[in-house]
């Protein structure tokens, strides 16, 4: 299937999922992450959930991240310009949802994309080669586009692979794991 179809059919598979099992797939994702081989690494880019869209509850990661005293990182979409402004996050952070639903800090401490050693990236499907889809933009595409090229990307999903996502671009950047409430994908 392409995008566009993909995109379509996994709106419609998020709608039907209750506040409780996105509770318990978001803490099941959360688990899966603690044998990842990236807790050597300080500085942890998260998306702050959009509810509206049934994202996954990142909270849980965000408690293993502070638990762990690792730096997380949260992002500022920039809709001029397609970018993603990144802020330290802080117990003085002042978080704000945008026009689109998405939480995002008002201010802080800029943080350089360089510095950023994992992602843990929104997606609504993904295929067994780590290509991922978004929801269109290419925010997160830009914005690893211009990390150190060693990132470790991380997509975060209810569901199992696609087999084949068919009109995969050359700006598209594929994802290094995908976890899901069941399992940890490696590509």
């Amino acid at each position: 299937m392409n995008k566009t179809e993909l995109r379509l059919q996994y709106k419609n598979k998020r709608s039907l999922l209750t506040p409780s099992n996105i509770e318990d797939f978001s803490i099941a994702i959360a688990n899966q992450l603690l044998p990842l081989p990236i807790w050597d690494k300080t500085y942890f880019h998260l998306f702050l959930s959009i509810e509206k869209q049934k994202e996954i509850d990142t909270s849980y990661i965000l408690s293993i991240l502070q638990g762990k005293d690792k730096e997380v990182v949260i992002s500022k979409s920039n809709f001029e310009t397609g970018e993603l402004i990144n802020y330290l996050l802080t117990d003085n952070t002042k978080i704000k949802v945008n026009p689109y639903g998405i939480p995002e800090p008002v201010d802080g401490i800029e943080i350089p994309n360089k510095k950023i050693e994992v992602v843990f990236i929104p997606l609504l499907a993904y295929d067994k080669q780590g290509n991922r889809i978004g929801y269109g933009k290419g925010f997160y595409d830009r914005f690893l586009a211009s990390c150190n090229k060693n990132v470790i990307k991380i997509g975060l999903s209810f569901f199992p692979p696609e087999e084949k996502i068919e009109d995969v671009s050359i700006q598209d950047i594929a994802l290094d794991f995908c976890v899901t409430p069941e399992k940890i994908i490696k590509f």
